[in-house]
């Protein structure tokens, strides 16, 4: 675990910017005593060990117990909310290996931070494997680096070392850790931020245009006194009605179209959540059923930015594709019949523990399975099947629900995964009923997974995730373009094949 920095800069920004804050009785400098820690702190491992299903899927007892001990003894005599999550419950969430697993702030602290730009280091950087390039940079005066840039070191740090130790911080299912990179390669400022605290310049090691190596000492970003945040907002604009915003919002979710020059349907599934079964149900099948109706050949699925959510919409999307019946899980179980006295802590904890009564019942293993899942199978449609080829885009974020369909439909001999091994398990996962721990003084959230989930026709526990049957990984010279580089090739795979067909 690396050495804890206390955030001196951020707390001051936010010192001076609280009295703008609508959520006018949260501080989101308060400092919590050692002892309203330490019980926030011994409730959680108590539900951990007594609840979670999956504790030690990947981490053996006695290192989990080394792991609970030594981020009780980083609980400093006094912490903000901040300073408690990121240094003592991401390093814990981390060491479980569990996907699913993982803190957030407090609603109070995400209501407070929503509409505030905060202090931080001012470059957005693409990680992948040791390499770091520059997306982009907050200080908009400086004009040295560049987009496209190497970034070899950040004080003192080399690149291939900050990212062993940022991921250190960060949940992952098992070891595959694919979907960190693009975690962090999302908004790099704010996970650097968080890890290492803020400081006033940042000495930064670069590779110029002509290859050689320098450093640079980078003030951090400041929106307080940087002109081009300061700038007064446009005159808000009416509010559109909730009917067009879901419209909107699900649409962002979602697309299909299709590119007549290479007869490709190309289908868009951020989620198998947001917008509604219902929403997501009537446009698969409207996508399959308009795909058949003009005689597209081949169909480009991306799931790039999809983290899972309804296993039942999954496995409809599976029905469409896959040849065979299948099921979803060989097994689905929860290491207890309910919440317990822990139910006043978890969310809607009450009402779960009810509904698990008739959806579980424990067998001689002793555990408590989820019948269902373990015995249902389901048959591929028949009306608008698509039995063309069909290229599975997929990376780190591909995740839970998402690594459930791509272990349903590999090996099939007209479907190909392309891009890069997903974030989530291939061998199982626990995305079975999620709800978050509140812990009762800082209010800070923990996810609990309630049950652990075998895949069907499993591959052996090696914490990997689904594997690509095409690999295709990012590159410096695609970050510098802006391109997207498996779409590119995926099509461009598509057009020779038509022109071989054609010849």
């Amino acid at each position: 675990m690396i050495k804890k920095f206390f955030f001196p800069l951020l707390t001051a920004f936010i010192f001076f910017t609280g009295c703008a804050v609508s959520n006018k009785n949260y501080n989101p400098n308060k400092k919590y005593t050692r002892q309203e820690l330490q019980e926030d702190y011994a409730l959680l491992r108590n539900i951990l060990e007594k609840k979670h299903p999956a504790l030690y899927w990947y981490t053996p007892k006695d290192s989990m117990n080394f792991y609970f001990d030594s981020c009780y003894n980083a609980i400093a005599d006094s912490m903000t909310e901040l300073q408690f999550g990121w240094q003592v419950l991401a390093p814990l969430t981390h060491n479980i290996h569990c996907g699913h697993t993982s803190f957030s702030m407090s609603k109070h602290w995400n209501k407070y931070i929503s509409d505030k730009i905060t202090p931080s280091f001012p470059l957005f950087l693409k990680v992948m494997g040791d390499t770091m390039v520059v997306t982009g940079n907050l200080n908009h005066k400086d004009s040295v680096i560049k987009k496209g840039m190497l970034i070899n070191s950040i004080n003192g740090i080399r690149n291939h070392e900050m990212i062993r130790q940022m991921f250190q911080y960060l949940p992952l299912d098992g070891y595959s850790d694919n979907v960190n990179y693009v975690r962090i390669s999302g908004n790099f400022p704010y996970y650097h931020r968080n890890i290492y605290g803020i400081y006033k310049n940042y000495r930064v090691g670069y590779t110029d245009s002509s290859g050689v190596e320098k450093t640079i000492l980078l003030p951090m970003f400041n929106p307080v006194i940087d002109t081009f945040f300061r700038r007064r907002k446009p005159p808000m604009e009416p509010k559109p009605p909730r009917s067009q915003l879901n419209k909107e919002r699900r649409e962002s979710y979602r697309s299909m179209e299709i590119d007549s020059t290479i007869n490709t349907a190309v289908i868009t599934l951020n989620t198998f959540s947001n917008g509604g079964g219902r929403h997501l149900r009537s446009f698969m099948r409207r996508s399959f059923k308009k795909i058949k109706k003009q005689q597209v050949k081949n169909c480009i699925l991306d799931l790039r930015s999809n983290g899972g959510g309804d296993i039942n919409m999954s496995a409809l999307l599976t029905k469409y594709l896959r040849n065979a019946p299948f099921k979803v899980v060989d097994t689905a179980y929860a290491v207890a019949k309910s919440f317990g006295p822990y139910s006043k802590y978890i969310h809607q904890g009450l009402l779960s523990n009810i509904g698990l009564l008739f959806i579980s019942k424990k067998k001689k293993d002793g555990n408590i399975h989820f019948g269902y899942w373990e015995r249902h199978w389901f048959q591929p449609k028949i009306r608008n099947h698509f039995d063309g080829q069909t290229y599975v885009l997929i990376n780190g974020p591909s995740f839970s629900a998402t690594t459930i369909f791509c272990n349903a439909v590999k090996g099939q001999s007209n479907i190909t995964l392309a891009g890069e091994e997903t974030g989530g398990g291939w061998y199982g996962n626990s995305g079975l009923l999620i709800p978050d721990i509140t812990l009762p003084n800082t209010k800070l959230k923990v996810r609990l997974p309630f049950f652990k989930i075998v895949q069907f026709n499993h591959t052996i526990k090696n914490g990997r995730g689904v594997p690509p049957d095409l690999f295709i990984a990012p590159t410096v010279d695609g970050v510098r373009r802006s391109a997207d580089r498996k779409m590119e090739i995926v099509k461009s795979l598509i057009k020779s094949s038509q022109q071989i067909k054609q010849e």
